[in-house]
C-alpha cells in the first residue's frame, strides 16, 4: 500500500513515508494498537479482521466538482454540513455504572461512560459550535502511533462541527439511535453521522467505552489509555485475541443497556430526556461497534434495529436470530463481500427480520467514519481506498438514514429496494 501526504513540509523520503503511515494509523486507528506504555504494536486480530485491505483516507477530490457535502475551510478542518431540516445541539454526559466493575481495569472501580448526545434543536439557540474532541484525546491518538508533529493534535481537535452547545431542543419526541465507535477509536470519529441523524430528527447517543480508546479524557482531566488494546496484544494466539474482542462486543452491550436505563428510565440522567421516544430505538456501530450493535440487540429487547458498518462478528449473532428485528450490513467490497468474512455469511443466515447486505466499491474500513473527511483535508492519500470523502459521506448518510427511517419510523425507503443510479458504488449482496 502506497500512501502519500499532500500540502505538508518536504523532508527526506524515508521521513515522509514514516509520517504518512503514522498519520494514516493515527487518524484511522488501523492495524496498530497503542499500549499503555506508549509503544505501537501490530494488532493482527484487533483490526486486521475488521480492516482488510486499506484503512482510511481516500484521494482528495474537489468538493465543488463532486457536488457532495464535503467542505474544506481555509482556517481549519471542518465536518460536512448536515442536510436535514433541523438545527442540532450537543450535550455530554459522564455516567458511572455502580453495578459493574470496569472489565479491563477492575482496580479503577465502576464502569464509566462518556456520552455525546446530538439532538434536533431550535434554530438560532445555543452557544458556540461544540468542540470536535479534546486535544488531550487527539494527542495520544496521534502520538502513540508515532506522529510527533506538534501541529496535528490541535488541528484535529479543533475540527469544526455544526452542533451548538446549550441549544434548546426542538419540540416533539424523537427516535433514539445509539452509536458505538471502532476498537481503539474515540467516539468523536462518528460525529459527522451523529450530526446528520440529529438534523433528520433523531436523538443520537455516542459512547466512549472506558479503556477501549487510545485516550478518553474524564471530566477531572485524567486521560484513560487503551487497556483493552494491551489485553489483545497480550494474547498468545489468534483464538485468544478473538475471545477478547468478543468480550469487547458483549461488554459494550452491557454498557448500552445501562445507557438506555439512564436515558429512558424513571430518573433520566439527561436534562432533555423527554425528547426521546423510548419505543423507537436503533443502534449502529463501526467495526467492533457494529458487532456490538448485534450483541446489544441480542441482550436487550429495547433496541429495535441495528447497523454493522464493516465490523467482524467476534461475538456471533445468536442461532435463534434477533426476534425478527431489522439489521443492515454495510461494508467494504474487499473485506465484506460474501465469502470474504465468514462471520458475515454466518450472521446473514441467522438474521431473521428485514435485512440488507450492502458493500461499497473503492471503500476502506474507515469510509463510514469522519476519517476520510479529516484525512483528505490534511492531504492524506490512500490509493487503496480511492472513494472520495464526499462520496463516503453521502453514501454512509444516505443508507444509514434510510434504514432507520424505515425501521424506526415506518417510512418508505426505496433506497433499500435495490441498486440506485445515484449510488453506483453500492452493491446489493444476496448470498
Amino acid at each position: 500500500m502506497t500512501i502519500s501526504l499532500r500540502n505538508r513540509r518536504a523532508g527526506a523520503a524515508a521521513t515522509a513515508t514514516a509520517l504518512a503511515l503514522a498519520s494514516l494509523a493515527a487518524l484511522a486507528g488501523t492495524a496498530t494498537s497503542a499500549s499503555a506504555s506508549g509503544r505501537a504494536t501490530t494488532a493482527t486480530a484487533t483490526e486486521a479482521a475488521l480492516a482488510p485491505a486499506s484503512a482510511a483516507a481516500p484521494k482528495a477530490v474537489s468538493p465543488a466538482a463532486s457536488g457532495d457535502p464535503v467542505s474544506v475551510s481555509a482556517s481549519g478542518l471542518t465536518l460536512p454540513r448536515p442536510t436535514g431540516p433541523y438545527a442540532t445541539g450537543r450535550d455530554t454526559l459522564f455516567l458511572t455504572d455502580h453495578g459493574r466493575a470496569d472489565p479491563w481495569v477492575p482496580a479503577a472501580g465502576p464502569r464509566r461512560l462518556l456520552v455525546s448526545l446530538h439532538y434536533p434543536a431550535r434554530p438560532g439557540s445555543g452557544g458556540e459550535p461544540a468542540p470536535y474532541m479534546p486535544e488531550a484525546e487527539a494527542r495520544p491518538m496521534l502520538a502513540q502511533r508515532g506522529l510527533d508533529d506538534p501541529e496535528w493534535p490541535g488541528l484535529v481537535a479543533a475540527t469544526r462541527t455544526h452542533s451548538r452547545t446549550a441549544a434548546r431542543p426542538a419540540p416533539g419526541r424523537f427516535p433514539l439511535v445509539l452509536l458505538s465507535p471502532g476498537f481503539g477509536t474515540p467516539r468523536a470519529t462518528l460525529t459527522g453521522l451523529a450530526e446528520e441523524l440529529a438534523s433528520r430528527g433523531y436523538v443520537v447517543a455516542t459512547a466512549d467505552h472506558a479503556y477501549e480508546s487510545t485516550g478518553t479524557e474524564l471530566p477531572d482531566g485524567r486521560v484513560l489509555p487503551c487497556a483493552a488494546c494491551d489485553e489483545v496484544d497480550a494474547q498468545p494466539d489468534e483464538a485468544g485475541r478473538r475471545k477478547v474482542l468478543a468480550a469487547v462486543a458483549t461488554g459494550r452491550a452491557a454498557d448500552f443497556s445501562f445507557l438506555l436505563d439512564r436515558l429512558t428510565g424513571p430518573r433520566p440522567a439527561w436534562r432533555h430526556a423527554g425528547t426521546i421516544d423510548p419505543r423507537r430505538v436503533g443502534m449502529a456501530g463501526h467495526s467492533i461497534g457494529g458487532n456490538a450493535a448485534a450483541s446489544t440487540m441480542a441482550a436487550d429487547r429495547r433496541v429495535d434495529a441495528g447497523v454493522n458498518m464493516d465490523g467482524a462478528f467476534f461475538d456471533p449473532v445468536p442461532a435463534r436470530g434477533l426476534d425478527r428485528r431489522p439489521f443492515l450490513l454495510l461494508g467494504t467490497e474487499t473485506g465484506h463481500a460474501p465469502g470474504a468474512d465468514t462471520s458475515w455469511d454466518e450472521a446473514w443466515g441467522r438474521l431473521d427480520g428485514f435485512k440488507r447486505w450492502l458493500t461499497v466499491r473503492d471503500s476502506g474500513h474507515f469510509t463510514f467514519t469522519d476519517t476520510p473527511v479529516i484525512g483528505e483535508q490534511l492531504g492524506i492519500v490512500d490509493p487503496g481506498a480511492p472513494l472520495s470523502a464526499a462520496r463516503s459521506t453521502t453514501i454512509t448518510r444516505a443508507y444509514v438514514t434510510a434504514f432507520f427511517d424505515r425501521s424506526l419510523r415506518g417510512r418508505p425507503a426505496r433506497l433499500l429496494d435495490g441498486p440506485a443510479p445515484a449510488h453506483p458504488e453500492v452493491l446489493f449482496r444476496h448470498p
